[in-house]
């Protein structure tokens, strides 16, 4: 059985205010990086331009969609590490149960595998 709520509620209510912050910057971080896509100026035009300028557009719009699936990717864990403090299962890996290390949790709060499965994912 799956121990519930393994951290004081104490210590939870920081980590879910931190959370949520993170998110909400983060989506910020989306908007402002949006503007930053070459492709979205109204003025660029979409042929003969020199091979330079398009290959600058080109690098400037793949910089900005990696930023953005970055940025996806760590929302994403944010909101699972939110929606396991509600269901009080945070702290505890979500594929092997086992709790995962406080040391991992203070430098990655979004965590929610411990290190020996996400070395597993990663081979």
């Amino acid at each position: 059985m799956v121990p519930q709520n393994i951290f004081p509620l104490t210590l939870l209510k920081p980590i879910r205010g931190f959370l949520s912050g993170e998110a909400k910057r983060l989506e910020k971080e989306k908007v402002k990086i949006k503007t930053e896509d070459p492709f979205l100026d109204i003025s660029r035009v979409n042929d003969n331009a020199s091979p330079d300028l398009e290959a600058d557009e080109q690098f400037g719009h793949a910089r900005v969609t990696a930023l953005q699936s970055q940025l996806d990717r760590k929302l994403i864990q944010i909101r699972k590490a939110l929606s396991r403090l509600k269901v009080g299962k945070y702290g505890i890996c979500e594929k092997c149960g086992c709790m995962i290390d406080t040391d991992r949790l203070v430098v990655l709060p979004e965590a929610t595998s411990c290190v020996a499965c996400e070395q597993h994912q990663e081979r």
